[in-house]
C-alpha cells in the first residue's frame, strides 16, 4: 500500500513539473513583454537598426496589437478584415509617435512577416 501511494505521489509531482516546464497556461502581458524582449528584441535592433529605446516601444505596441486580434475566429470574414485594418492602422499610427520614419515602420513589418513565415505552424487546424 505505502508503495502505491509513494508511486502516486511521484506521478502527480512529476504531471506538475510537466504542466510548469510548459508554461501552465497563459503568462500574464508583463511577462510576455519581458519573454519578447529577451527572444525577439535582439533580432528586431539587428534586423531593423532601431535604438534600444525604439525596440521597446515597437514591442509594446506589437504586444498591444496581439491582444487586439485574439478572439477574431468567432468574426465573420468581413468583421475580421475591418478589425484587421482597424488595428494596422493603429498601430502604425503607434509607430509614428515613437517617432519611426516610414522606412523604420516597412522594416519593422517586413521583421514580423518574416518571423510569422519562419514560424512553425500550430497543430489542431483543419486540413489543406
Amino acid at each position: 500500500m505505502k508503495k502505491i501511494i509513494t508511486l502516486a505521489i511521484f506521478a502527480l509531482i512529476c504531471s506538475l513539473n510537466t504542466v510548469q516546464a510548459q508554461g501552465g497556461g497563459q503568462m500574464d502581458p508583463a511577462q510576455m513583454l519581458e519573454m519578447m524582449k529577451q527572444r525577439v528584441k535582439p533580432g528586431l535592433i539587428e534586423k531593423t537598426k532601431l535604438t534600444d529605446a525604439q525596440a521597446d516601444k515597437v514591442l509594446e505596441i506589437q504586444l498591444w496589437s496581439q491582444g487586439e486580434m485574439r478572439g477574431m475566429r468567432d468574426l465573420s470574414e468581413e468583421e475580421r478584415a475591418a478589425k484587421t485594418k482597424t488595428v494596422n492602422e493603429e498601430k502604425t499610427k503607434k509607430f509614428k509617435a515613437i517617432p519611426l520614419t516610414d522606412d523604420q515602420i516597412k522594416s519593422v513589418n517586413d521583421f514580423y512577416e518574416e518571423m510569422r513565415k519562419n514560424r512553425p505552424q500550430r497543430g489542431g487546424g483543419g486540413s489543406k
